[in-house]
């Protein structure tokens, strides 16, 4: 089995060496372990630092474009290469590299598609309380919308079998943390957590650019899941709200109306009619947008099956290759 271990990379040259001499070549259950990083568009000396400290492989983005496009590309990357088991780390060392064998063991004991590392979220003493409350909340939309128990959905450090980097597609360009979870439990994939440890702090977050920005961020990204991943709900939720307080405004209405109060309250029938129209049209499109997320998962599994079939034709190829050196040449046999 082949491991390769990825790294997304903007401007890391100060810390990506540090990263790096941590990280192992063997490990338990894997014929071979390679490196990879994703240069996203770094104008310092990156891909020197990687290349003078055994990179194996680099993947370049000409502009920067994101964690999440880097992850992916990362991603397509590795399935390019071969790899059977995808490790995903941060460049400025967050995590300790000593606990990729505790994330790789679910997945070579075939008990899991993906592994999610969980920090200690209320030990690391950099994490403001602003930003703890946030991963809380962040992790329990995200069990909710996945119907996982992954108690630190944006934790980076992650491994991922090869079956689960095909089926994985992130539409977000701020990170690719809470997507790909939410996606692995509506594609019913198995996916788990184990407890990892988490070195000193080398550098300010590059998603955290503010307490504000990573506020607004956030909820963005939240609304946008719950938008993409459970639409009707989402939707069929506001429309619900919308309709049902038309209806008792109404019956209010209705109520001094034949109690001979209606001629004061016109303003609340004029409500109503705008809270029922806009709560029914609400409720259409919690159908039209469930129609779409529908499509989009039969998207995904063409997208699959397309990746798939990559594979097996290649190793189909490469046994046709092979048997084809074993045969023995038809002017031989007539000698």
């Amino acid at each position: 089995m082949k491991l390769i271990i990825q790294i997304p990379c903007y401007n890391e040259a100060g810390t990506l060496a540090i990263a790096l001499a941590a990280l192992p070549r063997k490990i338990l259950g894997f014929d071979s372990v390679e490196w990879l990083i994703i240069d996203d568009g770094s104008s310092d000396d990156t891909i020197k630092i990687a290349r003078e400290n055994g990179v194996d492989h680099v993947v370049r983005h000409t502009r920067n474009q994101g964690l999440a496009r880097a992850f992916m590309s990362g991603l397509e990357a590795c399935l390019h290469l071969k790899a059977d088991v995808i490790v995903n780390t941060d460049a400025d060392n967050q995590y300790n590299a000593d606990d990729i064998p505790a994330l790789t063991a679910p997945i070579v004991a075939k008990q899991a598609d993906i592994v999610v590392g969980a920090r200690p979220i209320e030990a690391i003493e950099h994490f403001s309380p602003w930003k703890k409350m946030l991963q809380k909340l962040g992790s329990w939309v995200v069990r909710v919308a996945s119907k996982t128990d992954i108690p630190d959905a944006a934790s980076g450090f992650r491994a991922i079998s090869r079956t689960a980097a095909q089926s994985l597609t992130v539409f977000s360009n701020y990170t690719y943390t809470l997507e790909t979870i939410i996606q692995a439990g509506q594609k019913n994939m198995s996916i788990t957590s184990v407890p990892i440890r988490v070195n000193a702090d080398l550098r300010p977050s590059r998603l955290v650019k503010s307490i504000s920005s990573y506020v607004w961020r956030s909820i963005v990204t939240i609304v946008r899941i719950f938008v993409i991943y459970r639409p009707f709900r989402f939707f069929g939720t506001i429309g619900a709200i919308l309709f049902s307080a038309g209806l008792l405004i109404g019956l209010r209405f209705m109520w001094k109306y034949i109690g001979g109060e209606g001629a004061g309250h016109i303003q609340s029938l004029i409500l109503v009619a705008v809270l029922l129209v806009m709560g029914f049209q609400t409720l259409l499109v919690a159908f039209l947008a469930d129609m779409l997320a529908a499509n989009r998962k039969l998207t995904e599994d063409v997208r699959f099956r397309l990746r798939a079939g990559k594979d097996a034709n290649a190793i189909l190829d490469r046994s046709i290759d092979r048997d084809m050196q074993s045969l023995t040449p038809l002017d031989d046999m007539a000698a």
